[in-house]
């Protein structure tokens, strides 16, 4: 991935998404809206197709990944959000549990989705058992084998293991969700002919690159939802730092959500939200336009989250010499700090492979991010809070 690109093009261009070309995939539920305006009237909700499925979903998802409070669930389903998003592994296998348990009610109306990390057939059909029983449901509309970053991670028989859900009802659609390879995998994707969905982190920190991908995607009919839409969601980290209270103040994850949705190519989103006060200002998001403002709040906002934010663009894979997974060292921080998951942050990061070595054993890092990320301040501060 070509992500070398200069500050100043990036604070005068880089945030400008250009649309020539896209087609307008959007469309009004007139029940649902009218629901939804009675419970709040200044949401107003915005739906997309999600490519060959032709399921109508909101702009705005649900990443349920981090909430433990049912009732937020439960309220954006009232509020007329009809994509809700967990996995097997999350909070331990708990929180599609809560997840189903808040959806009953309202499980014909909304588009469910889960994932698994498996990687063989029969390792995925006990996982999808288990995610049907722990929802409480007897199928899910979109099933992804998750964290694929490169085609090679998909193997033969895990699109059987999602071909053959298919056949038996217990999924509608089959999907692929990845952090890191989305320039690869999703051209890949649209020539395999398999997939309905793709799960991608997106967001505005990454090179304009990306939109190509995710436009081929499209155009082959896979419908696309974008996560990691934050940018790290550093609502937490640093707080108190005068910059930091302003950026917060001034709502810059509530435009890191809008430039997201303003790329037509993305059907929906999955923001994670801990609390009503996330929900509601998320929502906002389909009401009010991505403008000149937001565009200069991101512009602040992606300089003070420049040394401590890793979109994981892979540009410095193998190069730490002692052979550190860097990118997912740096994930373990982003759960901790910026999602305020010190728990999740701890775990991944026990899950990697050489997590005893330590940067300060080495009187050089081996390793520059071309993005400007401080990697072995961030590395070495990894290493102190999970050890």
């Amino acid at each position: 991935m070509n992500i070398r690109t200069s500050r100043r093009n990036f604070l005068s261009a880089g945030l400008v998404l250009p649309v020539a070309g896209m087609s307008k995939k959007m469309g009004f539920l007139d029940s649902q809206t009218l629901s939804a305006a009675k419970s709040n009237p200044s949401i107003k909700l915005e739906y997309r197709t999600l490519g060959r499925t032709g399921l109508k979903v909101t702009t705005v998802g649900f990443g349920c990944m981090i909430t433990s409070d049912p009732s937020v669930v439960t309220r954006a389903a009232d509020l007329g959000v009809n994509y809700f998003d967990t996995a097997r592994g999350y909070q331990q296998g708990n929180n599609e549990r809560m997840v189903g348990s808040a959806l009953k009610a309202k499980r014909k109306q909304i588009v469910l989705s889960t994932k698994s990390t498996a990687g063989d057939k029969e390792a995925l059909r006990k996982d999808l058992e288990t995610s049907l029983k722990e929802l409480g449901t007897d199928y899910v509309d979109i099933w992804y084998l998750h964290a694929k970053n490169a085609p090679g991670d998909v193997h033969d028989d895990m699109i059987e293991a999602q071909q053959l859900a298919k056949k038996q009802g217990k999924i509608r659609f089959a999907g692929v969700s990845t952090h890191t390879g989305q320039q690869e995998l999703l051209p890949w994707m649209a020539q395999k002919g398999v997939f309905d969905v793709a799960l991608v982190a997106y967001n505005f920190s990454m090179d304009r690159s990306m939109d190509q991908a995710i436009e081929t995607a499209a155009k082959a009919g896979i419908g696309v939802v974008a996560m990691k839409v934050m940018a790290g969601g550093f609502r937490r980290l640093h707080a108190g730092d005068p910059l930091h209270d302003k950026l917060s103040r001034d709502g810059a994850m509530l435009s890191a959500l809008k430039w997201t949705i303003k790329n037509l190519n993305i059907a929906t989103t999955i923001p994670s939200m801990t609390d009503m006060d996330q929900l509601d200002e998320n929502l906002t998001a389909m009401s009010v336009a991505y403008s000149s403002s937001d565009e200069k709040l991101l512009a602040v906002h992606h300089e003070f989250i420049r040394p401590l934010y890793c979109n994981m663009c892979g540009e410095c894979d193998g190069t730490c010499a002692k052979g550190l997974p860097v990118a997912e060292v740096l994930r373990s921080l982003m759960y901790a700090e910026g999602y305020g998951q010190f728990a999740m942050g701890r775990e991944h990061f026990r899950q990697l492979d050489r997590v005893s070595t330590r940067c300060a054993d080495c009187r050089e890092c081996t390793v520059q991010c071309p993005l400007g990320v401080h990697v072995a301040a961030r590395v070495q501060h990894a290493q102190e809070l999970f050890a």
